[in-house]
Protein backbone atom coordinates (compact mmCIF):
# COMPACT_ATOMS: atom_id res chain seq x y z
CA UNK A 1 0.00 0.00 0.00
CA UNK A 2 1.54 3.01 -1.33
CA UNK A 3 1.95 6.15 1.39
CA UNK A 4 0.19 8.68 -0.30
CA UNK A 5 -3.31 8.37 -1.76
CA UNK A 6 -2.55 10.31 -4.97
CA UNK A 7 -0.11 12.76 -6.40
CA UNK A 8 -2.13 15.68 -5.19
CA UNK A 9 -0.99 15.17 -1.95
CA UNK A 10 2.84 15.89 -2.49
CA UNK A 11 2.53 18.37 -4.99
CA UNK A 12 4.88 21.87 -4.56
CA UNK A 13 2.79 24.42 -3.02
CA UNK A 14 3.41 26.18 -6.17
CA UNK A 15 2.00 24.02 -8.30
CA UNK A 16 -0.97 23.36 -6.27
CA UNK A 17 -1.43 27.26 -5.95
CA UNK A 18 -1.76 27.15 -9.48
CA UNK A 19 -4.33 24.33 -9.89
CA UNK A 20 -6.37 26.26 -6.96
CA UNK A 21 -6.41 28.98 -8.15
CA UNK A 22 -7.60 27.53 -11.77
CA UNK A 23 -10.64 25.80 -9.84
CA UNK A 24 -11.57 28.42 -7.66
CA UNK A 25 -12.25 31.03 -11.05
CA UNK A 26 -13.96 27.84 -12.33
CA UNK A 27 -15.97 27.16 -9.30
CA UNK A 28 -16.72 30.97 -9.12
CA UNK A 29 -18.03 30.69 -12.58
CA UNK A 30 -20.61 27.81 -11.31
CA UNK A 31 -21.63 29.87 -8.68
CA UNK A 32 -22.70 32.88 -10.50
CA UNK A 33 -24.67 30.75 -12.32
CA UNK A 34 -26.65 29.88 -9.62
CA UNK A 35 -30.03 31.70 -8.11
CA UNK A 36 -28.95 31.35 -4.42
CA UNK A 37 -25.40 33.27 -5.38
CA UNK A 38 -26.89 36.41 -7.57
CA UNK A 39 -27.15 38.73 -5.03
CA UNK A 40 -23.64 37.91 -3.31
CA UNK A 41 -21.49 37.06 -6.55
CA UNK A 42 -23.07 38.65 -9.37
CA UNK A 43 -21.43 41.41 -9.51
CA UNK A 44 -17.86 39.66 -9.80
CA UNK A 45 -16.03 38.96 -12.66
CA UNK A 46 -15.18 35.00 -11.93
CA UNK A 47 -11.75 35.27 -14.04
CA UNK A 48 -10.36 38.10 -11.77
CA UNK A 49 -10.42 36.07 -8.85
CA UNK A 50 -7.37 34.22 -7.45
CA UNK A 51 -6.53 32.68 -3.95
CA UNK A 52 -5.48 36.12 -2.81
CA UNK A 53 -8.50 37.36 -3.17
CA UNK A 54 -10.08 34.97 -1.86
CA UNK A 55 -11.17 36.89 1.38
CA UNK A 56 -12.80 39.50 -0.62
CA UNK A 57 -15.93 37.63 -1.35
CA UNK A 58 -18.56 37.27 1.30
CA UNK A 59 -18.82 34.89 4.02
CA UNK A 60 -21.26 32.23 3.85
CA UNK A 61 -22.47 31.03 7.39
CA UNK A 62 -25.38 28.80 8.07
CA UNK A 63 -28.06 31.23 8.85
CA UNK A 64 -27.92 32.58 5.52
CA UNK A 65 -28.03 28.67 4.43
CA UNK A 66 -30.77 28.15 6.46
CA UNK A 67 -32.39 31.45 5.23
CA UNK A 68 -31.40 30.64 1.49
CA UNK A 69 -32.69 26.93 1.63
CA UNK A 70 -36.35 28.70 3.68
CA UNK A 71 -36.27 30.70 0.00
CA UNK A 72 -35.51 28.42 -2.33
CA UNK A 73 -36.05 24.55 -0.98
CA UNK A 74 -34.45 22.33 -0.41
CA UNK A 75 -30.51 23.10 -1.73
CA UNK A 76 -31.38 27.56 -1.47
CA UNK A 77 -30.24 27.50 -5.17
CA UNK A 78 -26.72 26.71 -4.27
CA UNK A 79 -26.48 23.50 -6.40
CA UNK A 80 -26.10 22.80 -10.05
CA UNK A 81 -28.14 19.75 -10.21
CA UNK A 82 -31.76 19.43 -9.19
CA UNK A 83 -32.61 17.13 -6.34
CA UNK A 84 -34.04 14.36 -8.24
CA UNK A 85 -30.28 14.07 -10.09
CA UNK A 86 -28.47 13.56 -6.65
CA UNK A 87 -28.21 10.13 -5.16
CA UNK A 88 -28.83 11.00 -1.82
CA UNK A 89 -30.82 13.39 -0.53
CA UNK A 90 -30.35 14.43 3.61
CA UNK A 91 -31.83 16.37 5.78
CA UNK A 92 -29.52 17.17 9.24
CA UNK A 93 -31.08 18.80 12.38
CA UNK A 94 -31.68 22.78 11.87
CA UNK A 95 -33.20 21.79 9.77
CA UNK A 96 -30.84 22.29 6.83
CA UNK A 97 -30.69 20.14 3.76
CA UNK A 98 -27.52 18.23 2.03
CA UNK A 99 -27.37 16.42 -0.97
CA UNK A 100 -24.93 13.24 -2.10
CA UNK A 101 -23.65 11.34 -4.74
CA UNK A 102 -22.82 7.58 -4.81
CA UNK A 103 -18.80 6.83 -5.93
CA UNK A 104 -16.40 9.17 -7.22
CA UNK A 105 -15.29 9.66 -3.43
CA UNK A 106 -17.86 12.67 -3.58
CA UNK A 107 -17.21 13.65 -0.23
CA UNK A 108 -13.41 12.54 -0.18
CA UNK A 109 -13.31 10.25 2.64
CA UNK A 110 -10.96 8.24 0.68
CA UNK A 111 -8.02 10.09 1.74
CA UNK A 112 -8.26 10.09 4.79
CA UNK A 113 -9.44 6.41 4.88
CA UNK A 114 -6.38 5.59 2.95
CA UNK A 115 -3.80 7.72 5.54
CA UNK A 116 -5.41 5.36 8.35
CA UNK A 117 -4.10 2.62 6.31
CA UNK A 118 -7.31 0.82 5.20
CA UNK A 119 -7.44 -0.48 2.02
CA UNK A 120 -8.29 -3.76 0.00
CA UNK A 121 -8.88 -6.28 2.06
CA UNK A 122 -10.07 -4.67 5.42
CA UNK A 123 -13.45 -4.89 6.68
CA UNK A 124 -15.07 -1.47 8.30
CA UNK A 125 -17.48 -1.47 10.27
CA UNK A 126 -18.87 1.58 10.10
CA UNK A 127 -20.66 2.65 13.11
CA UNK A 128 -21.73 6.19 11.92
CA UNK A 129 -25.46 6.73 11.50
CA UNK A 130 -27.40 5.97 7.98
CA UNK A 131 -30.47 7.17 9.12
CA UNK A 132 -31.78 11.42 7.11
CA UNK A 133 -27.89 12.42 8.14
CA UNK A 134 -24.80 11.57 5.41
CA UNK A 135 -22.28 10.18 8.15
CA UNK A 136 -22.93 6.91 6.85
CA UNK A 137 -22.59 6.90 3.10
CA UNK A 138 -19.49 9.48 3.82
CA UNK A 139 -17.66 6.24 5.30
CA UNK A 140 -18.99 4.02 2.93
CA UNK A 141 -18.11 6.51 -0.39
CA UNK A 142 -14.79 6.49 0.96
CA UNK A 143 -14.38 3.00 1.51
CA UNK A 144 -15.02 2.21 -1.99
CA UNK A 145 -12.67 4.04 -3.25
CA UNK A 146 -9.79 2.59 -0.99
CA UNK A 147 -11.34 -0.73 -2.03
CA UNK A 148 -12.43 -1.67 1.59
CA UNK A 149 -15.69 -3.82 2.09
CA UNK A 150 -18.21 -2.11 4.68
CA UNK A 151 -20.43 -3.75 7.28
CA UNK A 152 -22.83 -0.77 7.62
CA UNK A 153 -23.64 -0.95 11.17
CA UNK A 154 -25.22 2.28 11.99
CA UNK A 155 -25.70 3.13 15.96
CA UNK A 156 -26.11 1.29 19.12
CA UNK A 157 -27.10 -2.69 19.49
CA UNK A 158 -23.51 -3.16 20.90
CA UNK A 159 -24.18 -6.64 21.44
CA UNK A 160 -25.05 -7.25 17.98
CA UNK A 161 -22.06 -5.32 16.97
CA UNK A 162 -19.88 -7.23 18.39
CA UNK A 163 -21.63 -10.40 16.95
CA UNK A 164 -20.97 -9.51 13.86
CA UNK A 165 -17.60 -7.47 13.59
CA UNK A 166 -16.37 -10.98 15.40
CA UNK A 167 -18.26 -13.23 12.86
CA UNK A 168 -17.17 -11.06 9.78
CA UNK A 169 -13.49 -10.27 11.19
CA UNK A 170 -13.68 -7.24 10.88
CA UNK A 171 -10.50 -4.79 10.77
CA UNK A 172 -11.26 -1.75 11.26
CA UNK A 173 -13.81 0.83 12.83
CA UNK A 174 -15.33 4.13 11.49
CA UNK A 175 -18.10 5.68 14.11
CA UNK A 176 -17.37 8.51 17.33
CA UNK A 177 -14.35 8.69 18.91
CA UNK A 178 -16.14 7.07 22.61
CA UNK A 179 -17.97 4.24 20.55
CA UNK A 180 -15.06 1.74 19.92
CA UNK A 181 -14.72 1.60 23.41
CA UNK A 182 -18.00 0.46 24.00
CA UNK A 183 -17.83 -2.10 21.91
CA UNK A 184 -14.66 -3.16 22.53
CA UNK A 185 -15.02 -3.90 26.16
CA UNK A 186 -19.05 -5.60 25.48
CA UNK A 187 -16.47 -8.11 23.18
CA UNK A 188 -14.36 -8.11 26.64
CA UNK A 189 -17.53 -8.84 28.36
CA UNK A 190 -19.29 -11.36 26.16
CA UNK A 191 -15.76 -13.44 25.70
CA UNK A 192 -15.06 -12.28 22.01
CA UNK A 193 -11.58 -11.15 20.04
CA UNK A 194 -11.53 -8.55 18.14
CA UNK A 195 -9.51 -8.12 15.15
CA UNK A 196 -9.66 -4.23 14.79
CA UNK A 197 -6.71 -2.78 14.71
CA UNK A 198 -7.95 0.93 12.80
CA UNK A 199 -10.11 3.40 13.81
CA UNK A 200 -11.03 6.66 12.02
CA UNK A 201 -13.45 8.37 14.18
CA UNK A 202 -15.05 11.87 13.93
CA UNK A 203 -18.32 13.59 15.53
CA UNK A 204 -17.15 14.16 18.97
CA UNK A 205 -13.41 15.15 21.06
CA UNK A 206 -10.94 12.33 20.78
CA UNK A 207 -9.03 12.78 24.18
CA UNK A 208 -5.26 11.89 24.64
CA UNK A 209 -5.90 9.42 27.28
CA UNK A 210 -8.78 7.28 25.45
CA UNK A 211 -6.14 7.40 22.15
CA UNK A 212 -3.88 6.16 24.44
CA UNK A 213 -6.32 3.47 26.06
CA UNK A 214 -6.74 2.39 22.31
CA UNK A 215 -3.31 2.32 21.25
CA UNK A 216 -2.70 -0.29 24.37
CA UNK A 217 -5.33 -2.20 23.27
CA UNK A 218 -3.54 -2.02 20.05
CA UNK A 219 -5.63 -0.04 17.70
CA UNK A 220 -4.71 2.89 15.51
CA UNK A 221 -7.25 5.39 15.72
CA UNK A 222 -6.96 8.73 14.16
CA UNK A 223 -9.58 11.88 13.67
CA UNK A 224 -10.69 13.70 10.82
CA UNK A 225 -12.51 17.67 10.62
CA UNK A 226 -15.11 17.47 8.17
CA UNK A 227 -19.31 18.71 7.81
CA UNK A 228 -22.42 17.41 6.31
CA UNK A 229 -21.97 20.20 4.23
CA UNK A 230 -18.65 20.26 2.68
CA UNK A 231 -17.29 16.55 2.95
CA UNK A 232 -13.90 16.10 4.77
CA UNK A 233 -11.98 19.46 5.64
CA UNK A 234 -8.77 18.10 7.21
CA UNK A 235 -7.45 14.48 8.53
CA UNK A 236 -4.86 12.87 10.80
CA UNK A 237 -2.25 11.55 9.45
CA UNK A 238 0.14 8.51 11.79
CA UNK A 239 2.51 10.77 12.56
CA UNK A 240 -0.38 12.92 14.86
CA UNK A 241 1.07 16.24 14.19
CA UNK A 242 -2.05 18.33 13.36
CA UNK A 243 -4.48 17.74 11.01
CA UNK A 244 -3.41 17.34 6.60
CA UNK A 245 -6.22 19.93 4.97
CA UNK A 246 -7.74 17.77 2.33
CA UNK A 247 -6.86 18.97 -1.51
CA UNK A 248 -11.14 19.48 -2.43
CA UNK A 249 -11.06 22.48 -0.54
CA UNK A 250 -9.69 25.63 0.04
CA UNK A 251 -9.19 26.56 4.03
CA UNK A 252 -9.00 30.42 5.55
CA UNK A 253 -8.39 31.52 9.29
CA UNK A 254 -10.38 34.46 9.50
CA UNK A 255 -11.03 36.85 12.59
CA UNK A 256 -14.38 35.19 13.94
CA UNK A 257 -17.26 37.87 13.00
CA UNK A 258 -15.25 38.93 9.68
CA UNK A 259 -13.92 37.70 6.85
CA UNK A 260 -10.36 38.77 7.18
CA UNK A 261 -7.58 36.01 7.81
CA UNK A 262 -5.55 36.01 10.34
CA UNK A 263 -1.77 35.70 10.41
CA UNK A 264 -0.49 32.45 10.21
CA UNK A 265 -0.33 30.24 13.47
CA UNK A 266 -3.01 32.56 15.02
CA UNK A 267 -6.30 30.77 16.13
CA UNK A 268 -9.24 31.87 13.90
CA UNK A 269 -12.54 30.73 12.44
CA UNK A 270 -12.39 27.96 10.09
CA UNK A 271 -13.86 29.23 6.49
CA UNK A 272 -13.99 26.63 3.78
CA UNK A 273 -14.73 27.19 0.27
CA UNK A 274 -15.41 23.90 -1.61
CA UNK A 275 -14.44 22.79 -5.21
CA UNK A 276 -17.26 20.09 -5.56
CA UNK A 277 -19.03 21.10 -8.93
CA UNK A 278 -22.29 19.99 -7.73
CA UNK A 279 -22.47 22.07 -4.88
CA UNK A 280 -20.62 24.56 -4.51
CA UNK A 281 -19.89 26.20 -1.27
CA UNK A 282 -17.77 29.86 -1.54
CA UNK A 283 -16.51 30.82 1.80
CA UNK A 284 -18.81 28.66 4.16
CA UNK A 285 -17.97 29.57 7.09
CA UNK A 286 -17.69 26.28 9.75
CA UNK A 287 -18.31 28.32 12.91
CA UNK A 288 -15.34 26.15 14.16
CA UNK A 289 -11.88 27.78 15.66
CA UNK A 290 -8.14 26.21 14.58
CA UNK A 291 -5.09 27.58 13.63
CA UNK A 292 -2.69 26.86 10.63
CA UNK A 293 0.73 24.87 11.50
CA UNK A 294 3.91 26.34 10.37
CA UNK A 295 5.82 23.74 8.23
CA UNK A 296 5.07 20.41 6.51
CA UNK A 297 4.06 17.27 7.61
CA UNK A 298 6.87 14.94 8.41
CA UNK A 299 4.84 12.37 6.18
CA UNK A 300 5.80 13.93 2.84
CA UNK A 301 2.25 15.78 2.24
CA UNK A 302 2.85 19.35 1.11
CA UNK A 303 -0.78 20.36 1.87
CA UNK A 304 -1.68 23.42 4.38
CA UNK A 305 -2.09 21.80 8.27
CA UNK A 306 -4.20 23.06 10.99
CA UNK A 307 -4.20 22.37 14.98
CA UNK A 308 -7.63 20.91 14.91
CA UNK A 309 -11.04 21.76 16.32
CA UNK A 310 -9.92 24.58 19.36
CA UNK A 311 -13.54 25.66 20.18
CA UNK A 312 -16.38 27.69 18.37
CA UNK A 313 -16.07 30.55 17.04
CA UNK A 314 -20.12 31.74 17.80
CA UNK A 315 -18.98 33.76 21.33
CA UNK A 316 -22.26 35.61 21.67
CA UNK A 317 -22.91 36.73 25.17
CA UNK A 318 -25.55 37.93 27.17
CA UNK A 319 -24.42 41.04 29.09
CA UNK A 320 -27.00 43.09 30.84
CA UNK A 321 -29.60 41.49 29.13
CA UNK A 322 -28.02 42.72 25.81
CA UNK A 323 -26.86 39.97 23.15
CA UNK A 324 -22.97 40.57 21.93
CA UNK A 325 -22.00 39.77 18.75
CA UNK A 326 -18.50 38.58 17.48
CA UNK A 327 -20.00 40.60 14.22
CA UNK A 328 -20.60 43.72 16.25
CA UNK A 329 -16.29 43.75 17.94
CA UNK A 330 -15.53 43.70 14.28
CA UNK A 331 -17.87 46.59 12.83
CA UNK A 332 -16.50 48.27 16.50
CA UNK A 333 -12.81 47.52 15.15
CA UNK A 334 -13.85 48.85 11.66
CA UNK A 335 -15.07 52.27 12.47
CA UNK A 336 -11.76 53.35 13.83
CA UNK A 337 -8.67 52.09 11.73
CA UNK A 338 -5.98 53.44 14.51
CA UNK A 339 -7.23 50.45 16.38
CA UNK A 340 -5.93 46.56 15.25
CA UNK A 341 -8.08 44.43 17.29
CA UNK A 342 -10.41 44.76 19.87
CA UNK A 343 -11.61 42.53 22.66
CA UNK A 344 -15.07 42.45 24.37
CA UNK A 345 -14.79 41.38 28.32
CA UNK A 346 -17.99 40.56 30.67
CA UNK A 347 -17.65 40.80 34.12
CA UNK A 348 -19.46 40.55 37.27
CA UNK A 349 -19.50 43.32 40.14
CA UNK A 350 -22.02 42.33 42.95
CA UNK A 351 -24.87 41.26 41.31
CA UNK A 352 -24.41 43.69 38.24
CA UNK A 353 -22.98 42.80 34.98
CA UNK A 354 -20.01 44.96 33.81
CA UNK A 355 -18.65 45.15 30.68
CA UNK A 356 -14.73 46.19 29.71
CA UNK A 357 -13.78 46.79 26.06
CA UNK A 358 -10.07 46.25 25.70
CA UNK A 359 -8.76 47.86 22.20
CA UNK A 360 -5.38 47.32 20.89
CA UNK A 361 -3.64 50.11 19.03
CA UNK A 362 -0.10 52.12 18.39
CA UNK A 363 -1.60 55.66 18.27
CA UNK A 364 -0.79 57.02 21.80
CA UNK A 365 -3.44 59.76 20.61
CA UNK A 366 -6.56 57.37 20.43
CA UNK A 367 -9.35 59.00 22.21
CA UNK A 368 -10.85 56.72 24.85
CA UNK A 369 -13.90 58.73 24.87
CA UNK A 370 -14.52 58.60 20.56
CA UNK A 371 -14.37 54.32 21.29
CA UNK A 372 -16.59 54.42 24.29
CA UNK A 373 -19.01 56.61 21.70
CA UNK A 374 -18.25 53.96 19.45
CA UNK A 375 -19.19 50.99 21.83
CA UNK A 376 -22.44 52.77 22.81
CA UNK A 377 -23.70 52.78 19.44
CA UNK A 378 -22.80 49.25 17.72
CA UNK A 379 -22.81 47.08 20.73
CA UNK A 380 -25.72 49.33 22.97
CA UNK A 381 -23.84 49.12 26.07
CA UNK A 382 -21.98 51.35 28.16
CA UNK A 383 -18.62 49.79 29.12
CA UNK A 384 -15.08 50.88 30.05
CA UNK A 385 -12.42 51.29 27.60
CA UNK A 386 -9.02 50.16 28.25
CA UNK A 387 -6.18 50.91 25.23
CA UNK A 388 -3.01 48.70 24.86
CA UNK A 389 -0.51 48.46 23.13
CA UNK A 390 0.09 46.19 20.31
CA UNK A 391 0.40 42.54 21.07
CA UNK A 392 -0.96 42.89 24.65
CA UNK A 393 -4.18 40.93 23.67
CA UNK A 394 -4.28 37.31 23.24
CA UNK A 395 -3.96 35.64 19.76
CA UNK A 396 -6.58 33.09 20.77
CA UNK A 397 -9.67 33.71 18.60
CA UNK A 398 -11.73 34.97 21.38
CA UNK A 399 -12.89 38.06 20.59
CA UNK A 400 -15.56 38.04 23.34
CA UNK A 401 -14.17 36.97 26.96
CA UNK A 402 -16.66 35.39 29.81
CA UNK A 403 -14.96 36.01 33.24
CA UNK A 404 -18.17 35.96 35.10
CA UNK A 405 -18.22 33.35 37.62
CA UNK A 406 -21.78 31.11 37.11
CA UNK A 407 -20.95 29.03 39.61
Amino acid sequence: MSLHYDALEVRLPEARAKDHATALREQIARAKALPGYAETLGRIASDEVDLTGLSALPVLRKGDLVAAQAARPPFGGLTTLAPGAFDYLYQSPGPIYEPGRRGGDWWRFGRFLHAAGIGPGDIVQNAFGYHLTPAGHMIDNGAEAVGAAVLPAGTGQSELQVLAAASFGVTAFAGTPDYLKVLLEKADEMGHSLAITKAVVSGGALFPSLRSWYQERGVQCLQCYGTADLGLIAYEIPALEGLVVDEGVLVEIVTPGTGDPVPEGEVGEVVVTTLNPDYPLIRFATGDLSAVMVGESPCGRTNMRIKGWMGRADQTTKIKGMFVRPEQVAALVERHPEVQRARVIALRNGEQDEMQVRVETADADVDAGEIADSVRDVLKLSGEVDIVAPGDLPRDGVVIEDRRDYD
